[in-house]
Order: C-alpha cells, then structure tokens, then sequence
C-alpha cells in the first residue's frame, strides 16, 4: 500500500469511529459508574460492573475510549467545516481577483497578503476572547483565518487557465467569465485544490486542538481532542494514557491528510517528483 492509500485508510477509519462513536463505545462519554472504583484504570481494565476499559479511565472515572470515539466527532466534523469555509472564501477571493483584474483585482490581491502577514495564532486567540468559545466559533474562526492560501492558489491557477487556447476557443464562442470559471477552470485546478484542502483540514484539526486545550474551543462537557489533551497534562505521571491516546490520535489524522494531500500533489505534477526521487 503506497503512502495516499495508506493515510486515505487511516482517515477512513477515524470517519467510521467518528460515525459509530455510540456503538463502538462501551459509555457514553461523560457517564461514570463509581469515581473510588472507576478512576485511573490502566487500559484493558474491567471495572466491578464489568465493563471492558480499553483505553483506560481518566480521573472522573470516564472511559477513555468512548471520550475518544465522540471526540472524533467534534475534531473532525470541526476540521472539515472550517476547510470548507476556508474553500468557499479562497476560491471566491481568488477566482474574482483573477476574473476582475484592474483596481478591484489589485484590492482583493491586497487584501489578500494583508491577511497572511496577520499572525494567524495572535488573531484565533483574539477572536476567541472576545466572544463567548463554542463549536460554530471556532469553525468560523479557523475558516475566515485560513482562506488565503487558496485565494492565491486559485487566483495562480486561474491566470494559467485563462492563457490557455481552449479558454480563448469558449471566449469565442460566446462563453462568459463566470462559466469559463465554473466549467473549465475550476475542474482543471481540483487536483492542486485537492491538495490544499487536505493538507488544511488537518491544520485545522490541529488548531481546534489547540484552542480547545487553551479553553478558547469546543467547551466541556463536550469532548474533543484538545480538551482530552488537556485533561491528561496533570496525569502524565500517573495516568499518561489520558494524554497519550488524544494526542496520538491527532497526529495520526494529521499525517494521513498530509499524505493524501502529497498524493493529490504527485498526480497533478508527477514529473517533479520523479526528478526529486531521482535526486534523492
């Protein structure tokens, strides 16, 4: 299995946890039986009431596992919306600053590195601050603080495009700007597209962790990986399994999207990286 398949499996199976979070967990999330026989169990412990701890208990009692498994929910489910808020400003952005050119296109370019030379952590925790943390805060924080990387990649690849003779032959037959964009530029910049937004569900995944951990995310008693994290510091000695099992995780789901987006890089220029292999 090469290296996309394998982080397209990893990120399979954490959908299927995610999704059957209430059936592959033994509890819910925030039940505890007893705290005095329930808390720390190391993992693959049975409790008096017989149930199986794989994942071990924290210090409220609650099963790891089950934390896990619905917490996957809310990293992933907030990752992938952020993206996609991300996609739908870039691609907007981008794609008329490419279309308009002139003034307006010069504005949106300007605005545009304007925004990236922000310091993206400094305005998270600014946004967060202000206003009360929740789960639809952070989606659109993390989206309309991420769109500029796409707004170039799509306004790069638009210019590419539109240079191109078949754009000129649908110009010529009566094609406006809006279609040429919708039909033919955006199907020809997908894999490029692709890539990006792979490799930015799990910088988002990243950051919700880390604004979670910092209590500026998703509130408890809702789990997410950040928060899990968070709980675990002040039982890495005791407990590490708290801790540990969040944390590996998030880099498990952070390398797979990066190899997914390296494989969507490969296919939409594969000669670089026969000659960057050559080299190696």
């Amino acid at each position: 299995m090469n290296a996309p398949r394998l982080g397209a499996a990893i990120l399979a199976g954490f959908v299927v946890l995610a999704i059957g979070a209430p059936w592959l967990a033994p509890v819910g999330p925030s039940d505890a039986t007893d705290l005095v026989i329930t808390r720390f169990l190391p993992p693959g412990s049975i409790d008096d009431y017989g149930i199986l701890h794989a994942l071990g208990t924290d210090r409220l009692g609650r099963d790891v596992w089950s934390r896990l498994a619905h917490g996957a929910r809310v990293s992933l489910v907030v990752g992938a919306l952020a993206t996609l808020v991300s996609l739908v400003v870039g691609v907007m952005v981008g794609g008329m600053a490419a279309l308009l050119r002139g003034t307006a296109g010069t504005l949106l370019l300007g605005l545009t590195d304007f925004a990236l030379a922000v310091p993206r952590v400094v305005l998270l925790l600014l946004l967060a601050a202000l206003w009360e943390p929740s789960a639809l805060l952070v989606i659109l924080t993390l989206g309309l603080t991420g769109w500029m990387p796409i707004a170039r990649l799509i306004y790069a690849e638009t210019l590419s495009q539109l240079g191109r003779p078949y754009l000129a032959a649908g110009r010529a037959l009566g094609g406006g700007r809006r279609q040429l964009f919708l039909r033919h530029v955006l199907p020809n910049a997908a894999p490029p597209l692709l890539a990006a937004v792979s490799l930015g569900i799990g910088n988002a995944i990243t950051l919700e962790a880390g604004l979670s951990f910092l209590g500026l995310g998703v509130q408890p008693p809702t789990p997410s990986w950040g928060s899990l994290i968070a709980s675990g510091r002040e039982t890495v000695v005791n407990a590490p399994w708290v801790g540990l099992a969040p944390g590996v995780a998030l880099v498990l789901v952070v390398i797979a999207c990066t190899l997914v987006g390296d494989g969507f890089e490969r296919r939409n220029d594969p000669d670089r990286h026969q000659i960057a292999g050559a080299e190696r």
